[in-house]
């Protein structure tokens, strides 16, 4: 939701993409499932096979620590059934990955706990770019560097709608504008 990153690129997330220092991380990974019942999962490229460093608010990046943290501590408790080959954030007890559906089941009882069952984890995405383009994110920045798109045109077709507050916001500009010609 505060990020824009896909889901499965949540799921690939390795801690060498992830830098405190500098506040960023890079969406290079995901992870991904073969087709059909009993498919093995494995770390693939992006959906686009690009690339892409993203600085999320600092609070994201608390947040992250203290899964550092935590995932330090399970390690340890852990021992040698320890089994984070893919070196990723988001991982259970003894280091393995989180699939998606258990990530989307956890996901849906929250949402249906707070009254909004028909939620998507998607939707957290579509959330992020509208939010961030109402609050004056350029659609470039937004485009390339959060969502992935390939085109900002495709991010303008699907999440550019308008919202009251950016037509409202508009109506301002213009107002300030004209008052600025009238001197």
């Amino acid at each position: 939701m505060f990020t824009g990153v896909r889901l499965r690129e949540i799921c690939g997330l390795s801690w060498s993409a992830v830098d405190f220092k500098r506040g960023t991380k890079c969406i290079r990974q995901q992870l991904s499932k073969e087709r059909g019942k009993g498919g093995k999962y494995y770390i693939a490229t992006t959906k686009n096979n690009k690339t892409r460093a993203i600085s999320p608010a600092p609070f994201v990046r608390t947040a992250l620590k203290e899964v550092k943290r935590e995932q330090a501590e399970n390690k340890i408790r852990a021992g040698k059934a320890w089994e984070n080959d893919w070196d990723l954030v988001f991982a259970n007890e003894i280091g393995n990955y989180m699939v998606q559906q258990t990530v989307w089941t956890h996901f849906k009882k929250i949402v249906k706990s707070i009254g909004k069952p028909e939620t998507r984890f998607h939707d957290l995405r579509h959330t992020y770019a509208v939010a961030a383009l109402q609050e004056g994110d350029d659609v470039k920045t937004v485009q390339t560097t959060n969502l992935g798109h390939a085109t900002a045109s495709f991010t303008l077709d699907v999440y550019g709608h308008v919202s009251e507050k950016m037509k409202k916001d508009l109506a301002a500009r213009m107002e300030a504008f004209m008052q600025n010609i009238k001197g």
